[in-house]
C-alpha cells in the first residue's frame, strides 16, 4: 500500500501542482482586476519550454537540475510512502542545494545573487523545519509518517505553535511575497529571475515541474497537522490544506517583498518563540502525565 502511495505521488503530484499554480494565477488575476490565464496555462507553458532549443551556459547546469528534480521526487515519494520524516527533511534540503549549485555554475552575476538569496532562504526556514520534525516525534513518539498520519486527533491540538511557525515559513518555501527573494513565482514581479535567470528551455521546464512536486509535498506536511485517521478527519484535513494555500495566495498579493535581514530575523524569531515554547510546553505536559 505504501508503494502505491509513492507511485501515486510520482504520477499525480505534477498534475495537482500544476492545477494549483493555475488556480493561483486565476485568483491573483481576479484580485488585480484582470481576467487571468486559463487554469491549464502552467501546463501549456511547460510544454512550450520543452519545445524550445536547448541553450546552456555550462553543461553542469543540466546535471544539477536533473539531481534537483530526482531528489525532490524521491523526497515526496518517501514522504507519501510513510517513511522517516527526518530523512524527508534532509533529502528536501539536499534537493535545494542542487538548485543552488546549478545557479552558481552559470557564472552570471544575476544567477549568483539569486543563488545567494536561495541559500539565505534555506537558512531561514531550516530551523522551523527541524523543530517541526522534533515536535511531530514528541507528539507521536515516532519519526515515521505512517504513524504520524494515523493519529486519531489532529496534531495541531498538541502543536499549535509549531503549526503556526510552519505556516509562516511555508511562504518562503512556496516562493511567495513577502519572501520571494531568490526568484519570483509570478513573471510580472521580476524582470530578472534570480536563481533561474540562466536556465531556459527544457531545463527551466524541469525546474517548474520540480516546484509542482514540492508544492504537493509541502501541503502534505501541512496535512499531518490538520488531518486525522477518520474519514471526517481526512475531509477536514484536505479542506484545511486548501484554506492554507488560499491564505498564502492572499498574503502573496497583499504584502510587498521584504529585505533578507527581515526574512532571517522574523523566521528565526518565530522558530524560537512559537517552536521552542510549544516544544517546552509539550515536554512539561508529558512529564506531568
Amino acid at each position: 500500500m505504501n508503494a502505491l502511495y509513492a507511485l501515486a505521488y510520482i504520477i499525480l503530484a505534477p498534475l495537482i501542482g500544476g492545477l494549483l499554480v493555475g488556480m493561483d494565477r486565476r485568483i491573483t488575476a481576479r484580485m488585480q482586476g484582470r481576467v487571468g490565464p486559463p487554469l491549464l496555462q502552467p501546463f501549456y507553458d511547460v510544454l512550450k519550454l520543452f519545445e524550445k532549443e536547448k541553450v546552456v551556459v555550462t553543461r553542469s547546469q543540466n546535471f544539477y537540475i536533473l539531481c534537483y528534480l530526482v531528489f525532490m521526487v524521491f523526497t515526496g515519494a518517501l514522504f507519501f510512502a510513510g517513511g522517516d520524516i527526518l530523512l524527508v527533511v534532509f533529502a528536501l534540503t539536499l534537493a535545494h542545494i542542487f538548485l543552488i549549485l546549478g545557479a552558481y555554475a552559470a557564472n552570471s552575476p544575476y544567477s549568483y545573487i539569486g543563488a545567494e538569496r536561495e541559500l539565505i532562504q534555506v537558512m531561514a526556514f531550516e530551523p522551523m523545519i527541524i523543530l517541526t520534525t522534533v515536535g511531530l516525534y514528541m507528539a507521536t513518539k515516532s519519526f515515521y509518517v505512517t504513524d504520524i498520519a494515523a493519529t486519531a486527533t489532529p496534531l495541531v491540538a498538541y502543536l499549535p505553535g509549531i503549526f503556526l511557525g510552519l505556516a509562516y515559513v511555508l511562504t518562503i518555501k512556496l516562493r511567495k511575497s513577502p519572501f520571494d527573494l531568490s526568484t519570483s513565482h509570478h513573471a510580472h514581479q521580476e524582470l530578472v529571475k534570480g536563481v533561474t535567470t540562466e536556465f531556459s528551455s527544457s531545463t527551466l521546464g524541469r525546474i517548474e515541474i520540480t516546484h509542482w512536486y514540492e508544492t504537493v509535498l509541502l501541503l502534505g506536511i501541512i496535512y499531518l497537522f490538520v488531518g486525522s485517521s477518520s474519514p471526517a478527519g481526512i475531509a477536514i484535513g484536505i479542506a484545511a490544506v486548501l484554506f492554507i494555500y488560499l491564505l498564502e495566495i492572499f498574503v502573496d498579493n497583499n504584502y510587498p517583498r521584504v529585505k533578507w535581514q527581515m526574512l532571517m530575523n522574523t523566521s528565526w524569531t518565530i522558530a524560537v518563540i512559537l517552536g521552542l515554547l510549544n516544544l517546552g510546553a509539550l515536554y512539561y505536559i508529558a512529564g506531568v502525565q
